[in-house]
């Protein structure tokens, strides 16, 4: 009996888990989100922008806030455009011409029928007013001689009081379904008892004890289940405000109509005395509702007045999701999305889109991924670019996995000195085993694996091995100079720029420790930068290419280093258009001077006797740039590429990796000479 009561049917064992997120869900894809941040960063944004950013676009599987915006306009588009507001009025006079039909026809088969009394019937049937509000006053005195025509007319009583009270107490138009005048009474009473709780609460003089006893006596009519006061007049309220709104969305011949019909609601004026009363408190108590606002609402489908004012309401549903969801206002945080809301305009999907893009904000902030500075502004922790610098070095490692003669990047420094990191073994691997890892390995797999139990003891297979990461003994000091002119935005290469800077600097200080890299930026002056300022650098209009700066920080931080290989990068898309004068002053012109030239020249010959392996990396097509750069790497014995942008992280890391084999790695470019470009005599400023 026990185990027939354990057996679960198919309906309760499936199902869609609907008590909060999912337990069983997957995590929020984190790197995907810090790629797309650590991207917009780069190209310029703060990081609290590409945070927004990110989470307006979503995700590749992710919907993001704009598109949840874009349901919920078209969800608003929808109710504008399939309704109107007559369908109580249209209901109304449906009714009342039923009602006037089945009196003619009793009027025609009546035979007994005095013959001055039918003409008369007749006549006051035939002069009836158009307006359906006319039409019902003067028949509210008539002798009605078919039972089926009055009881058609007193449905239009009955109708207009269950509306009238649907459209402040959702559901008791059909609660209200051929009311007795028992219910009526109960109504007008729980009316009367809550003008007085609404009065009290105004004056201030109201108790928890008078909500309870309302509740208890009336409860039933407020299906929300309000806890206090407040709930219970924020709920009115709003379904109040609604109905007002839609009232003013009316045409006034609408109004009239329907004015004029309320006084037949029930038969008696009392219901509506009771409701003007329930507004006025309403109003007073909640000034801050929409009650003044209106909608143009052009569809083909009535709405009867309960029906209406509960769209009118998922249209102030939908207004407060839009500004939710534009995160736009001050001091907004995801956060404020009310997801119930969310699932109830545009179902459950939505909903969980919209938690997820919570998680992820949640995540992002908390794993120490973003956090906020001493200014208040968000920004990106060094984690972060540990993280996103990692992504890049993956991105490069594939990109040179398929260059002849390419170093895999997972085994730098695999003939050197012990790291302390380990990783897991790979074909060719020749590092000395991590027994104690391994050894772990083994055993965790063992013991989530029933199979293999304690009789077959532990058994080390390949995917246990993890080896000790080692790093090259050979030190090298590495400049890496990026141009930061606003061409380099202009066409495009600014992100490619920082992801080759981000890229190298992490495999430097993940891989090659005992290596030195300083990252230097020349425009119309250059400037040493940390990785984190280098990443978040704006483009600027700032005239002026300034090589001979850059060159002269480089060899600097060579000679800090004398016995380390000096590494010279030079990543840029135009000749050289400034250099410091002997007073630190900046001068400016182009095309180049050949003084700027030869300044450029005398600091990269300096860089030749320090002993600098030097690369240039040439962005662009330009001829003349050609030319001219593979002049400067000719003279100094130095490598040209001229890689798309898409490789270039993967030629300026290779590129250093080859000069710490004692290789460039890559094929060199010669071109004409210096004289060629500015006529003999370009020397003497050297």
């Amino acid at each position: 009996m026990a185990r027939a009561n354990r057996r679960l049917t198919r309906g309760s064992r499936y199902g869609k888990y609907v008590d909060g997120p999912d337990p069983l869900a997957p995590p929020v894809d984190l790197k995907e989100a810090l790629d797309a941040i650590g991207e917009d960063v780069m190209a310029g944004y703060s990081p609290e922008q590409a945070l927004r950013e990110f989470l307006r676009r979503g995700g590749r599987h992710q919907s993001g806030l704009d598109d949840l915006a874009g349901r919920v306009a078209e969800r608003r588009r929808e109710l504008t455009q399939k309704h109107n507001l007559d369908g109580t009025l249209r209901e109304v006079k449906e009714l009342l011409e039923k009602a006037v039909l089945a009196e003619r026809k009793q009027l025609a088969r009546d035979a007994l029928m005095d013959e001055g009394d039918r003409a008369l019937a007749q006549m006051q049937l035939d002069t009836l007013p158009s307006s359906a509000a006319a039409a019902v006053s003067e028949l509210n005195g008539y002798d009605w001689k078919s039972s089926d025509a009055r009881a058609d007319f007193e449905k239009i009583k009955d109708l207009l009081g269950r509306e009238m009270l649907d459209q402040r107490f959702a559901g008791l138009k059909n609660a209200l379904e051929n009311a007795t005048d028992d219910d009526r009474a109960a109504i007008a009473e729980m009316m009367r008892d809550l003008n007085e709780l609404l009065e009290a609460h105004k004056r201030g003089d109201d108790t928890e004890e008078q909500f309870d006893e309302f509740m208890a006596e009336h409860g039933e009519y407020f299906p929300e289940n309000p806890q206090n006061i407040d709930e219970l007049l924020d709920t009115l309220a709003q379904r109040a405000a609604a109905a007002q709104r839609m009232r003013n969305s009316m045409t006034q011949q609408q109004r009239d109509e329907l004015d004029a019909l309320a006084q037949q609601a029930f038969g008696s004026p009392e219901l509506m005395q009771s409701l003007s009363q329930l507004d006025g408190n309403l109003r007073a108590l909640r000034p801050g509702e929409n009650w003044g606002g209106s909608e143009g609402m052009e569809g083909s489908e009535g709405l009867g007045l309960g029906d209406g004012t509960g769209v009118f309401q998922d249209l102030a549903d939908l207004d407060q999701l839009t500004e939710q969801l534009s995160q736009s206002y001050d001091g907004s945080r995801m956060d404020d999305l009310d997801l119930e809301k969310l699932s109830r305009q545009l179902g459950s999907e939505a909903a969980v889109d919209a938690r997820t893009l919570q998680q992820l904000e949640k995540a992002l902030r908390e794993t120490g991924t973003m956090k906020r500075g001493s200014d208040g502004q968000l920004k990106m922790t060094p984690k972060a670019m540990r993280q996103l610098g990692k992504a890049l070095l993956r991105d490069v490692a594939e990109r040179m996995s398929g260059r002849r003669g390419a170093r895999d990047l997972r085994q730098a420094g695999a003939a050197g000195d012990l790291s302390g990191a380990t990783r897991e073994w790979a074909f060719g691997d020749t590092e000395p085993w991590d027994v104690t890892r391994t050894i772990t390995n083994a055993v965790t797999r063992a013991v989530g694996d029933r199979t293999a139990g304690a009789a077959k003891g532990v058994r080390i297979e390949i995917g246990d091995v993890e080896v000790q990461e080692t790093e090259d003994r050979t030190q090298a000091c590495v400049a890496l100079l990026v141009d930061t002119s606003f061409s380099m935005a202009m066409d495009g290469r600014w992100v490619p720029m920082k992801r080759t800077a981000l890229a190298l600097h992490t495999l430097i200080t993940s891989r090659f420790r005992g290596d030195d890299l300083q990252l230097i930026g020349f425009g119309r002056h250059a400037e040493v930068m940390d990785i984190e300022q280098l990443t978040g650098l704006e483009a600027k209009w700032d005239k002026g290419t300034n090589l001979h700066h850059a060159l002269l920080l480089a060899n600097r931080h060579f000679r800090k280093h004398p016995n380390a290989q000096p590494v010279l990068l030079i990543v840029t898309d135009g000749e050289p258009t400034s250099h410091l004068e002997a007073n630190g002053e900046v001068y400016f012109t182009y095309p180049p001077h050949p003084l700027t030239v030869a300044y450029a020249v005398r600091e990269l010959d300096n860089s030749m006797r320090l002993g600098a392996k030097t690369t240039f990396f040439r962005l662009g097509e330009d001829p003349g740039l050609a030319r001219f750069i593979a002049s400067m790497a000719k003279r100094v014995g130095g490598t040209v590429v001229a890689p798309e942008l898409d490789d270039l992280g993967a030629a300026v890391v290779g590129s250093y990796l080859g000069s710490r084999r004692g290789d460039d790695g890559l094929d060199g470019a010669s071109g004409g000479s210096f004289d060629d470009m500015f006529g003999r005599g370009w020397g003497r400023w050297g």
